[in-house]
Order: structure tokens, then sequence, then C-alpha cells
């Protein structure tokens, strides 16, 4: 009987091929906002309390005993931040591992194209939250696809970026309503079996089912709330600077309400505006509150449209990530507070610029983000139904800011 390759020893040459270094080039390269963001790594306990003072005492008055009668005392209130999971797999066949026994370099490199495409796969999935809301909705249907159809329309093409062949596919009416029961002729899950970047539509493998509707909000399977009160994905910009000013409601346990733009961040309209304009007003904005902006962040399409606009004066700049030694193409534009570099992000939602105090905003996780999952030393598990390895990624944590009001949403045409 043929003596099987250790897998002690297949362990020992991923851990030398994955040094530390190798894993942060590789996924923080185009993710702009993941790569740029302060990071903090050492996020354990429960969770992790986030106090912010929204107002000072107001004992004051141009009459002293009015002034002294007055009982007002500093606002304060604290964000109880809490972790949400994410996990990836890569699986390597029995078979494949034997084929290259004899030549472990041939081996390295079918694990790294196995390993390298979960981790990417993981890194995308955070990278995009990091721009929204929690809910976990990567698209929104631009169109009723019909009964029976199997081609989904995106409301915007750029959304496109969030989807890949392969991934499987949940529906429902709102962000965080319960998935449709009936999204495929099958169930309530569809399969994408080829994309039309261009067009920004999804072909699935089985029809749409006649609960579809125009509106409907796109899932990968696992990441919808479901109708739950708490989002399984990262909270990002969107959650902590939302489109409309924050309700009532708990945002890690507190109600915005008591002051909307220092609890829950500015809002600028810009859509009526030359994009230019449009940036400058939610950077003056942030300014009046007494933030300064550093970087902006968008989506392809409008860096574009901010070049055809600015023409000869356009000023070219690279902004630099701050963890690692990459660099990101942007424009920088002269602001009130000083100079707010733009810089193009494929994970960021169409027709949005991000108008951000980067000091303000952390990446909080557990160890790494993302990490191999092996407490027991062990990369390379073997699978209990078949005759192949599974190789876990995964991380823990959640975005924070701890100025919201220093930050502005501006919604562009």
């Amino acid at each position: 009987m043929a003596s099987p390759l250790d897998v002690g020893t297949v362990t020992e040459a991923l851990k030398e091929h994955y040094k530390p270094l190798r894993v942060q080039n590789m996924v923080y390269k185009d993710n702009p906002l993941f790569a740029m963001m302060p990071k903090y790594t050492k996020f354990g306990g429960e969770n992790m309390p986030i106090p912010l003072l929204y107002s000072n005492p107001q004992r004051r008055s141009a009459t002293f005993a009015t002034g002294q009668a007055e009982t007002s005392t500093s606002a304060l209130k604290q964000y109880v931040l809490t972790r949400v999971k994410d996990y990836s797999f890569a699986s390597i066949t029995g078979e494949s591992i034997k084929a290259t026994e004899r030549d472990s370099d041939a081996f390295l490199r079918y694990a790294t194209m196995e390993i390298d495409g979960a981790l990417h796969s993981l890194t995308r999935s955070l990278a995009i939250a990091m721009y929204r809301d929690g809910s976990g909705s990567i698209g929104t249907l631009g169109s009723d696809p019909g009964t029976g159809a199997a081609v989904l329309t995106l409301s915007n093409a750029e959304d496109i970026t969030n989807f890949e062949v392969g991934m499987s596919l949940n529906v429902a009416s709102s962000a965080t309503g319960a998935i449709r029961g009936n999204f495929t002729t099958s169930g309530n899950t569809g399969v994408i079996s080829a994309i039309d970047r261009g067009a920004g539509t999804i072909t699935l493998t089985v029809n749409t089912h006649a609960d579809v509707a125009s509106g409907d909000h796109l899932f990968q399977k696992g990441d919808a709330q479901n109708g739950g009160s708490s989002a399984l994905k990262v909270t990002g910009l969107e959650g902590w600077c939302p489109a409309s000013a924050p309700g009532s409601g708990a945002f890690f346990g507190v109600d915005r309400t008591a002051d909307v733009t220092r609890l829950g961040g500015n809002r600028f309209d810009g859509s009526a505006l030359p994009i230019e304009e449009a940036l400058i007003g939610g950077a003056s904005l942030v300014a009046r509150e007494g933030g300064s902006p550093t970087h902006c962040f968008v989506d392809f399409a409008t860096f574009s449209n901010l070049e055809k606009a600015l023409g000869s004066k356009v000023v070219y700049s690279e902004a630099k990530a701050r963890d690692v030694d990459i660099g990101f193409s942007a424009i920088s534009l002269r602001g009130p507070r000083g100079t707010i570099q733009i810089v193009p992000d494929q994970n960021c939602q169409p027709n949005v610029a991000w108008m951000l105090q980067m000091d303000t905003w952390s990446l909080n996780t557990l160890g790494e983000a993302p990490m191999f999952l092996d407490l027991d030393n062990n990369r390379m598990l073997r699978e209990s139904d078949a005759d192949a390895y599974e190789v876990r990624l995964g991380y823990y944590g959640n975005v924070a800011c701890n100025a919201p009001g220093y930050n502005c949403r501006v919604a562009l045409a």
C-alpha cells in the first residue's frame, strides 16, 4: 500500500510559502479603503466601548445668577462595538496532492491557486462590507426579471464588481427583510452561471420565481440579516453615516437622534451639482463641524468623471496605505481644511463619495483580517467525507468611528 503524503509536511510547506508580508501585499491590492483604514488587531473581550463627547456643559450666561442656576452637563454617548465573523474555504483533493508528491514547487503552485482564491474572496467580502451598512446587501434589481427568467439586471451596473460566477445568491424585498422563500424555481437560492459586466446583468443556473420584483436586494448566500435584529456583516461607512438622518433605533447601543450629525455623520446632497462642486460642498460641511477630511473614496466611474471635469487643472498624487508600503493613484483636491486625496475604489457604492477624516476610523479585529484559522497549528485538515484537504480562513471584527461628525456621505448625480 502506497504511503500517503504526510500532512505535517504539507502544512510546513504552506507555512514557509505564506510569509506574512506576502499575504499582506496580496490582500491589500486594489482595496484602497481596506488598505488605508487604521487597524487594531487586539479586539478581545466581549465588546469594545467607544465613548464620544458630543456636547459641552452649557452652564453659561451673560448674567451670573442665570448661568449658575443652569444644570447642563457634558453630554456623552458610548457605542458598544461588537464583532462579526466571516469565513472562506479552500479545498485541495488528495489526488492533486499525490500527483505532485515528488515536485514540491508544483504542489505549492496548485495550493497557492486555491488558497489565493479563497483569500481574495474573503478580502473582497470585507472590503465591500466596509462601505455598507451591515445588512449584507451587495446590489438591487433594476427591473422585474419576470416569471421563468434566468437573467437579473442590476439597478446600477457599477455594482457588478460585487458578483462572481459560482456565487450562490439569496434575495429579499429590503436590505434587512426576510429572504424570499421562492427566489428561483428550485427554492430560495440561485447560483450565478454567467455575468455580463458591461451590461450589469447576472445569469442564474435556474429560472427566477414570480415572487422576485424590481428593487429586491441581493445577498451572497448566508450573509443576509434575514429579518433578524443583528447584522451578520461588518457595519461600514453606510452604517455609521447613513444616507438619511438616523432614527431612534439603537446603533451599537446608541440612540443617535440627540445629535444626528455628531452621532450619525454629515449628509450632503450634491446630485444637482457638478462633481467637483459636490465634493467641495461635502468637505465644507465637514469643516464647518470641526472635521478635517483627508481622503475621499469614490467608484471608478465617478473618478473618471472628475478627471474629465477638471481637465487641465487635474493634479495627480499617490495615496499611501498606513500599514503596508502600497500606494494608490489619487487626484488632489484643495478643500477648506487642506488637501483631500480623491481615491477610486471598485468596492465603493456607485454615485456616492465618502469624505473622510481617516484618523477617526478603524478596523478592529481579533487577530489579523483575514487570517488562517489554525489554532491547532494545522493549516490543512483532512475532510471527513472526501478525499481532500481543507484550508480555513476567516476574521472576527468590525469597523468603528470615534467621530462620525467629522465625515460626510456625498450623494452624486
